[in-house]
């Protein structure tokens, strides 16, 4: 069997990336003075419920794959299903070799009024976890080791990438997706995660963007990235499939809720108040758009369906990401209500049904990510925190970050789809596509 050259060059980069980590010196420079606490300052109960929460983001990931899987026809199954699922192996390198140090490294970017505002990441700062230990960071996550915080952001990378795979489920070639995956992550994701949870990140610190857990950073990125996808690539060969597992679906779904407490109320960094109210705040967010969703199908003529309550929990889900720790109860009820009526009538409306988004990945997570990121402007508590609590400002400079990010996450992503294409073509051939993904990609199959 005649090996492609791409895979050799695969096969080489990550032999290149293990024996460089075999002689990579441990330390390669001192940290500045002020950066890390001393271990007295761990605090043990934030480390149990960090470490668990970083499990439980991880196993979200596992749940996107049973969740897309069971959605696509049985003919691709098992590759969409891998999609989701490399994305561990692939982004978890990525991350400790460069991806945490252009995220969260020390602050490259402009100066507006003699203040410094980051754009991204200095590539050197933590360079295969380079001055990533035991010790907390003074800034970032002043009671847990660095190194916990590392690997609890290191899953937020991971289901990213994963998120987007829905919008080309079933036509596109696995190895140009790895290469997109591996450029979205380094110039699209980690960027955007510099700007907004750093501390001198440019939206969190000049445009005082709030987002808890990822509305932003996370959904909006996947989302626009997903739509660019399903634009680029172009529509299926045969758009209309019937989903092949719907019980796939069911624990898919049932795996993200359960791992997105971990998401949620994890991205508090302690066992604390504001983790108890994340944790609240998501489960009746995602149990009212399960119901709204359902409730708006019926309204419309529509049965209700299995696949309308997972993916009406999971746009809940999704909407409260941002929000999670700066609303209350009460507030997380009508941003699920809402967020579900808008999602719906997106995955509807038969104009954005022209772009061949196989699994609505845009109207779903783009708009759930763009819903909960206006919400939150609107509902956060606080003084000046909020429209409603007089921050018009707040608003404001909201609605400005919300643009910048949607411009640049779709136009960025849609220049990474045609720089991927020319290196290697997106998508597969029309008969590898006919026969499906599953046995012309990976010589597999589940039927």
């Amino acid at each position: 069997m005649k090996i492609e050259k791409r895979w050799i060059i695969s096969f080489v980069i990550i032999s290149i990336v293990s024996i460089a980590a075999l002689f990579w010196p441990e330390q390669t420079s001192l940290p500045t003075p002020g950066t890390f606490l001393g271990e007295d300052s761990i605090v043990g109960s934030d480390v149990a419920w960090i470490l668990a929460s970083s499990g439980l983001v991880l196993l979200m990931t596992p749940g996107l794959s049973f969740f897309y899987g069971g959605m696509v026809g049985k003919k691709n199954m098992i590759s969409t299903m891998l999609q989701s699922f490399i994305a561990l192996g692939v982004i978890s390198i990525v991350w400790v070799v460069v991806g945490f140090s252009l995220s969260f490294g020390d602050s490259i970017g402009i100066t507006i009024n003699g203040e410094h505002y980051g754009l991204i990441g200095n590539p050197t700062s933590y360079l295969f976890f380079n001055n990533v230990g035991v010790l907390p960071h003074s800034q970032m996550a002043s009671t847990i080791p660095f190194v916990l915080f590392a690997l609890f952001q290191m899953k937020f990378a991971v289901i990213t990438p994963a998120l987007i795979t829905g919008s080309f489920a079933e036509r596109v070639r696995f190895i140009s997706y790895l290469l997109f995956m591996v450029l979205f992550s380094l110039i699209i994701y980690t960027p955007l995660c510099h700007m907004v949870w750093h501390p001198d990140g440019l939206l969190n610190k000049y445009f005082g963007v709030k987002d808890f857990a990822g509305g932003t950073v996370v959904h909006m990125s996947a989302g626009f990235a997903a739509l660019a996808g399903a634009m680029m690539i172009g529509k299926r060969k045969n758009p209309h499939h019937e989903p092949s597992n719907i019980p796939f679906v069911i624990l898919g779904t049932g795996m993200l809720w359960f791992g997105w407490f971990g998401f949620n109320a994890g991205s508090a960094l302690s066992a604390n108040a504001t983790a108890a109210m994340a944790f609240g705040t998501t489960t009746v967010a995602s149990a009212t758009a399960m119901l709204s969703w359902i409730f708006f199908d019926r309204v419309n003529g529509r049965k209700v369906s299995a696949l309308g309550a997972c993916i009406g929990a999971v746009v809940g889900l999704v909407a409260i990401t941002p929000a999670a720790g700066f609303v209350t109860i009460p507030h997380a009820i009508f941003i699920g209500f809402i967020s579900a009526i808008v999602s719906n009538l997106m995955c509807n409306w038969k104009r954005l049904k022209k772009v061949d988004d196989t699994l609505d990945v845009f109207a779903c997570h783009g708009v759930g990510g763009i819903m909960g990121m206006i919400l939150t402007a609107v509902l956060a508590q606080g003084e000046n925190a909020s429209l409603l609590h007089g921050g018009f400002e707040v608003f404001a400079h909201h609605m400005m970050a919300l643009v910048l990010v949607s411009a640049f996450t779709f136009l960025g992503s849609l220049v990474l789809y045609k720089v991927t294409d020319m290196i290697i073509p997106l998508r597969v051939a029309e008969d590898s596509e006919s026969i499906g993904l599953d046995l012309s990609q990976h010589d597999e199959s589940c039927i």
